[in-house]
This record gives C-alpha cells, sequence and structure tokens, in this order.
C-alpha cells in the first residue's frame, strides 16, 4: 500500500538557558554562615560571666577578755554608817564630796518609787526618747541592745536618786544631824562602789586562768553599812588607759605577730574602737594585750568584756578567686607618652632608625604613680623595639617587663586585660579597690574562669 501526499516533519530540541536565582544564593550563604558558627560555637570554650558586684568581707574572732587599769582602793577614814553622794561611775576630783560617815543610819524622803527622785519632765521626755528608739530599730539578732538600753535606763535614775540624797545629806550638814562628818575623794578619777581582788593586778602577773569567769565574786557597797576605820570604802579609776586581756590561739598569734594595730568590737554596745596590740607569751599560752586610750568610762563596771577581735573588715568590687590571671608588660616612664598627629589618639613614638620617628597608638593598663610609669602590652610592639621620648633625643628601649594581676573585661564582647588592686581574701573570693581609671566598676562583665580567654579574644 503506497501512502501518498505523505508530509515529513524536522523536529530539533534546544537547552534550556540556565535561570540565575539570587534567592538561592544568599540562602546558601546564610545556611553556610549558620553552619560555620554553629560548628565555631560547638567546638570553641565557652566563657561563663561574671558580673561585679560591690562587697565586703569581714572576718572576726569572739573573745572574753581581762580588764586591768590603774585602780586604787580607798579606805575608810574612820567607823560609822557610810552614805555616798557621787553616783557610781561618774567621774570626781579631788575636791568633791564622796561620803559621810555618821554615828547612826541616815533616813532620807522617798520622793518617788523604790526612794528615787521624781524625773523633771524632760528627763522623762529624754528617757522615753530612747526607749521609742529601741523600739523602732530593735533587731532579734542584736539582744544585747536589750542590756544596753536596760544600763541607760538605770544610770538615769541611779544620777537622780543621786541628786536626791545629795540634796538631803546637804540639809543635814547644815544642821549637823546625827555626827554626820564628809570626806572628800582621795584623788581625780571615775568612782566605783564594788571591789573583786583585781584592783591590785598588774600586767606582768596575769595568767591564763584569770581570763576565766567561773570562780568570779565581786563585792558591792551599800548606803547605810556601818564600815569598821580602814575598811575599804571605794575605788579610783585614776587613768584612762587600760588593757584588755585575751588568750590567743598559735594560729591566730602567728597570722598577728606582725600587727602593732588592730580593729575590736565591743559585744556591750556594739562600738569600734582601735588599740594597741602586743602578744605576750606566758607558760605556754599567747596572750594578746590590747590597749586603749579613751572610752574608760563606758566600760568602767565591767572586769570582763566580750568582744570580737576583726582581723579583716574590707569593702570594694568583690570578684572570684578563678578569674584573677597575672600578666606581663612592659614599664615605661609616663612622660614617653604623647598623642598622634592632629588626633587625641595616645600613643608612642618608635625610633625607626631614621630621621622621622613612627608614631604607634596604645593602650595604657596601668599608672604607677608612685614612680610614674605606665604598663604597656608587648604584643603590640616588636622585638628590641626603642621609644623615644617626645621632644627629646632621649631613647628607652622595652626589655622589663613586670607582672600585673588584673581580670579580663568582657563588657564589648572581647576581652580586655583590667588590672586590680586587691584588698583582702576569703577562700574563694577576694575584694579589690574600687574607684582605679584602669580597673573595674560596679556591675562590669568579667571571664569567670581568666585562664580561658586572651587579650582580644571574641567572647561567645
Amino acid at each position: 500500500m503506497i501512502l501518498a501526499d505523505k508530509k515529513l516533519t524536522n523536529i530539533q530540541t534546544y537547552r534550556k538557558k540556565p535561570h540565575f536565582n539570587i534567592g538561592i544564593v544568599i540562602f546558601g550563604i546564610i545556611l553556610i554562615y549558620l553552619i560555620v558558627t554553629i560548628f565555631t560555637y560547638l567546638t570553641s570554650k565557652h566563657v561563663s560571666v561574671y558580673e561585679v558586684r560591690e562587697g565586703s568581707i569581714l572576718r572576726d574572732t569572739a573573745y572574753t577578755g581581762l580588764v586591768v587599769r590603774q585602780e586604787q582602793v580607798i579606805a575608810s577614814e574612820a567607823e560609822g554608817y557610810v552614805n555616798y553622794f557621787s553616783p557610781e561611775g561618774s567621774k570626781v576630783g579631788a575636791r568633791t564630796d564622796v561620803y559621810t560617815l555618821s554615828r547612826e543610819k541616815l533616813s532620807f524622803r522617798e520622793l518617788g518609787p523604790d526612794g528615787q527622785a521624781a524625773l523633771s519632765a524632760d528627763e522623762q521626755a529624754a528617757l522615753l526618747l530612747k526607749i521609742q528608739s529601741f523600739s523602732e530599730n530593735f533587731d532579734e539578732s542584736q539582744f544585747r541592745d536589750v542590756y544596753t538600753l536596760k544600763d541607760n535606763i538605770r544610770n538615769v535614775l541611779e544620777s537622780k536618786s543621786s541628786q536626791s540624797r545629795q540634796a538631803q545629806l546637804g540639809e543635814m550638814l547644815t544642821q549637823n544631824r546625827n555626827g554626820l562628818n564628809v570626806y572628800k575623794a582621795a584623788a581625780d578619777g571615775i568612782i566605783m562602789y564594788s571591789l573583786d581582788g583585781f584592783e591590785t593586778v598588774a600586767l606582768s602577773d596575769i595568767t591564763e586562768d584569770m581570763l576565766s569567769k567561773e570562780n568570779y565574786k565581786i563585792e558591792t557597797m551599800a548606803n547605810n553599812t556601818s564600815v569598821r576605820q580602814g575598811a575599804p570604802l571605794y575605788k579610783l579609776i585614776t587613768s584612762d588607759t587600760w588593757t584588755l586581756v585575751i588568750s590567743l590561739s598559735k594560729d591566730t598569734a602567728k597570722e598577728l605577730s606582725e600587727k602593732k594595730r588592730v580593729k575590736v568590737k565591743f559585744s556591750k554596745d556594739n562600738q569600734t574602737e582601735r588599740a594597741d596590740f602586743e602578744i605576750h607569751p606566758v607558760s605556754g599560752t599567747n596572750l594578746g594585750f590590747l590597749t586603749f586610750h579613751s572610752s574608760m568610762i563606758r566600760y568602767a563596771k565591767e572586769r570582763y568584756l566580750d568582744i570580737e577581735l576583726i582581723l579583716e573588715d574590707e569593702s570594694g568590687l568583690k570578684i572570684p578567686k578563678s578569674s584573677v590571671v597575672d600578666k606581663k608588660f612592659y614599664t615605661v616612664p609616663k612622660d614617653y607618652l604623647t598623642q598622634g598627629g592632629n588626633s587625641k589618639d595616645t600613643g608612642v613614638l618608635i625610633d625607626t632608625g631614621k630621621d622621622t620617628a613612627e608614631f604607634k597608638k596604645i593602650d595604657v593598663y596601668y599608672w604607677n604613680q608612685e614612680n610614674d610609669m605606665v604598663y604597656l602590652d608587648p604584643q603590640v610592639f616588636e622585638e628590641e623595639c626603642v621609644l623615644i621620648r617626645p621632644e627629646s633625643s632621649e631613647t628607652y628601649p622595652l626589655k622589663a617587663a613586670k607582672s600585673l594581676k588584673g581580670v579580663y573585661n568582657i563588657n564589648k564582647g572581647y576581652a580586655v586585660f583590667k588590672q586590680i588592686e586587691i584588698l583582702c581574701e576569703s577562700d574563694e573570693y577576694y575584694i579589690v579597690k574600687a574607684g582605679n581609671d584602669y580597673s573595674l566598676t560596679n556591675y562590669d562583665h568579667i571571664a569567670l574562669d581568666g585562664d580561658t580567654v586572651t587579650e582580644n579574644s571574641v567572647v561567645f
């Protein structure tokens, strides 16, 4: 069979022209960047961050000490019934009337409860103010404040009672009743109406047994009591200088062996004083002698005092010890620093061996004002580099290097060394000085482990 009029067709296929898709390219670049970033993050060391905050370290030890002071026991000049003018713990002079002796007991008018004179309106207001202040500021952890308030109230009432008694004794003297005789103080001092047997004890006589209150006894003198001639009536504390003796452990004695002054806090009233300090070995025991030159009248009634010996008490910026590293720096006289050209950048002039020096911008890490030396990073200089002093032909070769203690500040996302000045330390932390232009400030962020970073390294 023959096919007629058959048409033949020649069809050719052409390759499609590739189309450039910019979106896929950008996506690919971003994907590669994310993969590299994640890989770098997973394989690099992670830097833990610590936020610098203000803090303090207080290290103290509690002691009970024996008070040794200059005391003079005064005996009665005659026999009879004794009555005292001055309140205990007050200062008297050599011409002050101190006590009277009479053949019989004296009768006093009772002007208030317990034989005490009524307080004036001003005295009552002052006393109420003390009570109100105590009530508003009371802290259960400071229960000793209760006894402080008690002593304040008792002193006010005793002083008022003494004033009334003194006025009535004055009336009796003018009437010359009951063969009443008045006697003046034997010397200037603080008058006390109690005896405990330690009045004549000297510092050289102290033993460790005396520091215990276990067998301590005290004898108190009372008004309208019959006394014999020559019997002790009162004592005078004749000097503001006094010594508190405490027993020290071997470790504490060793730690304080170079100390000449110490800080002491008195538990009775939370007052803090500075004392001259000496250590005396006595029969295998180390006794600490704390000598004060004031405040005697506050503790005149006490033979034993509870104190806290403050070994360290510093405030500043608190940082962990793990953050601290040592770094080497070139030390250069400060007058080698200059400013480059029209800029305000700080730098130095480097000797190139040619007619002109090369200005190099640098960062100052610390300025020691005592010797006027600045600390520069050795990594920014070539070996055997020589500096030229501005407007001079003097040169300074960079050779000597000294270590500085510091931490790495990471506020800007990369590590920058910051010098620190350590004030004191505990087992885990340092307290460092604040306010240094080259050091840290409150709320700075630093590397928790200083050994995990280097200068200018990027922190993830």
